[in-house]
């Protein structure tokens, strides 16, 4: 079990070294806005259809 710890607390520090504390939050945001897309996606919803249809009501 602490082999697995140990192994994640290596992984975040280089990931951290590489990125810097300031870009990790932008890099959390897009791929949070990825996996939306692609939930949307395999739904067959989007955000597109909200605005044609808002666009239409006016």
């Amino acid at each position: 079990m602490t082999g697995k710890i140990e192994g994640v607390i290596v992984l975040v520090l280089i990931i951290l070294l590489l990125f810097g504390s300031k870009r990790i939050p932008e890099l959390a945001k897009s791929i949070g806005a990825s996996v939306k897309e692609v939930k949307n996606g395999f739904n067959g919803t989007s955000d597109d259809k909200t605005v044609a249809e808002a666009d239409k009501k006016d």
